[in-house]
């Protein structure tokens, strides 16, 4: 196992800076991991941490040491990728311990490591059977079984799951958590599914745009998301955004004629008093529908839906369609009151997208 430090990594290709100014540590032992829409550059930093990719300028450290002149062999890391590349003619078995007949190791130390992931991996019926005999998903429990059997002092897994069929993808999620936990081995992991990210991570790497956003674990990442970027790519339907307009008691919701008030809603004084142009942002899981005309707006519902278990609904806010969550099984077209779940109101400045709070307001 191994603490990584990325220490002002930049890498550009031509005009392109792919990674710009990246600075991280990763603790030994801990599960990290890079999520961000695709040519974020999460990949390219996870192949410069592996050696694969030279960085233009700053540092890659290994337990304090920099490895930037070092090879991708001579970094004690183990790699698995987004499509499974086992050697069809060989057998799982002769797959698995591949890397240590490579590396010359005993048959005695060969035999004790495999029967270590074999036990770990649940792979005992599949050591005799041949890659194109099992199904995606214990493909790649085969591809990970052969990269942990080198002892690595890093895991790097590049969207692992992307490739497998859903039905098997949530089963290996599972799984890989567990596994790593299992381990205790130093795992960075890249992905665009913020649902991969969400479940497996001690901490997210959220980037855009080359640059990290934030980095933090699932519950503040989704709970306290430092931009508007943050607050919208976390969480499925995404956060609501609606624009604010300060009026007399209030804050009015874009150019609508529907106002949240500082004693029902619960309105911050530094929010009212705000000098800067203000977003609401406010998760559909905090936004209601009640009968109460005491506890929210008259807004037309459009829709209700469904998305698994979740019932959802719809309306507008001047041109914009939102979402709440709908505990009432409400009939579509129907006048409800809309509850926003004062605790569940977050602010960003309407100019950068940071969110703001009393400290930052005036």
């Amino acid at each position: 196992m191994a603490e990584i430090t990325l220490r002002n990594l930049s890498i550009q290709f031509g005009a392109f800076k792919a990674v710009d100014d990246v600075s991280l540590t990763v603790k030994n032992g801990e599960f990290v991991v890079y999520l961000g829409p695709s040519g974020c550059g999460k990949t390219t930093t996870l192949r410069c941490i592996a050696g694969l990719v030279k960085a233009t300028s700053g540092d890659v450290l290994f337990d304090g040491a920099a490895v930037n002149d070092l090879s991708a062999s001579e970094r004690n890391i183990a790699m698995v990728f987004q499509f499974v590349s086992l050697y069809p003619h060989l057998s799982i078995k002769e797959n698995i311990v591949f890397p240590l007949k490579a590396r010359g190791v005993a048959r005695a130390e060969i035999t004790r490591k495999l029967d270590w992931v074999t036990d770990i991996f649940k792979l005992g019926d599949e050591l005799a059977r041949y890659p194109g005999a099992l199904p995606p998903g214990a493909r790649q429990k085969v591809a990970l079984a052969r990269a942990v059997i080198r002892d690595p002092a890093v895991l790097l897994l590049d969207e692992p799951l992307s490739a497998i069929d859903e039905q098997f993808r949530e089963e290996m999620r599972w799984e890989l958590g567990h596994l790593q936990r299992q381990l205790g081995v130093t795992t960075i992991y890249v992905t665009h599914d913020q649902r991969e990210a969400m479940s497996l991570a001690d901490r997210i790497v959220l980037m855009n745009n080359s640059r990290i956003v934030q980095v933090s674990n699932p519950d503040r990442m989704f709970f306290e998301p430092v931009d508007i970027f943050a607050g919208q790519f976390i969480g499925s339907p995404s956060m609501n955004l609606i624009d604010l307009a300060p009026v007399e008691g209030g804050l009015r919701l874009g150019d609508s004629d529907v106002t949240l008030t500082a004693a029902r809603d619960r309105l911050p004084d530094w929010a009212l008093s705000s000098k800067r142009p203000l977003k609401l942002g406010v998760r559909p899981l905090n936004v209601h529908l009640t009968d109460d005309p005491a506890a929210g707006v008259a807004i037309a519902v459009d829709d209700v839906f469904s998305i698994g278990r979740e019932r959802f609904f719809s309306f507008r806010i001047g041109d914009t369609i939102h979402q709440g969550v709908d505990k009432r099984r409400s009939p579509s077209g129907s006048v409800m009151r809309v509850h926003f779940d004062p605790d569940g109101l977050l602010f960003f400045d309407a100019a950068t997208g940071r969110r703001v709070d009393a400290e930052v307001a005036a």
